[in-house]
């Protein structure tokens, strides 16, 4: 019998950069709550390795993920009781783990392949960077089966991403969104053929792990806290603040160096 850790696989590789892998590919990797709660404890595990600085997410075979798993059990999600308190428990399950990608003080890049449903889609929409293979597609899902559209933050991401429009849109019609308009909505950053998918996730993790530590931490903090800012003198407190503070690591000082001896800098996140 396969176990829950069976359906994840997760590779470190040099320089502080980690691989996460949805591993259900007969399902489009899609969830059961058993997979959730070991993806959270993962998620939690990469939170609190301070060595790295840059997770990709994707999915074996030909899907990112499929959402939750229909056919896995208990409708509540979470193995407990089909009843309010037990659906409730499964939501919270779910939520949790978007709620964890969002947490973390890495830079998180969704390298979508195939397609990204329901809490799949959520786990997309969390992540800081999204890059789709040219056979993803995007849904919403939970609209077509009786449900809301807005779970897992769904209703909270989408609109800041793509605008409240084009999300109202999606959310209440629940049509699939290919990659070439992804692209073309900003819903993803590029589309790219899916045998360079996961070579152009690494380029691009390795462009972001080229700049100092502090700097790629405190810019997602910055974009993601200014997404909520109450105005443009909130936004450029919490700017000013990380800038000085910036200003003052040995980092900057390298290089400043670096750039007057035209030479790449070396940061040691100091």
């Amino acid at each position: 019998m396969a176990h829950a850790a069976d359906d994840l696989l997760f590779e470190r590789q040099p320089d502080g950069l980690a691989i996460l892998t949805l591993n259900r590919p007969a399902r489009l990797n899609a969830l059961t709550g058993d997979t959730v709660r070991a993806l959270c404890a993962r998620l939690d595990a990469v939170a609190a390795d301070s060595t790295l600085r840059v997770l990709i997410i994707t999915g074996a075979g030909r899907g990112f993920c499929a959402g939750w798993d229909l056919t896995s059990g208990s409708a509540s999600g979470s193995g407990g009781s089909d009843d309010v308190t037990g659906y409730m428990a499964g939501q919270e399950l779910f939520a949790g783990m978007v709620k964890r990608v969002r947490a973390l003080d890495k830079v998180v890049i969704a390298a979508v392949n195939g397609v990204a449903v329901g809490a799949g889609l959520a786990l997309t929409l969390a992540s800081d960077i999204r890059l789709a293979a040219r056979s993803a597609s995007f849904h919403i899902g939970a609209i077509r089966i009786g449900l809301t559209a807005g779970e897992c933050g769904i209703s909270y991401h989408l609109p800041r991403l793509v605008g409240a429009a084009r999300a109202f849109e999606l959310m209440l019609t629940g049509r699939p969104v290919p990659a070439d308009e992804a692209g073309q909505i900003g819903l993803v950053a590029r589309v790219v053929d899916d045998a360079a998918l996961l070579a152009e996730a690494l380029a691009m993790a390795r462009a972001v792990l080229r700049n100092s530590p502090y700097a790629t931490r405190h810019t997602k903090q910055l974009m993601w806290a200014n997404l909520e800012a109450p105005s443009l003198d909130a936004a450029i407190e919490l700017e000013n603040r990380a800038q000085v503070l910036a200003l003052c690591t040995q980092d900057f000082k390298e290089a400043a160096k670096a750039f007057a001896e035209k030479r790449p800098p070396v940061f040691t996140g100091r």
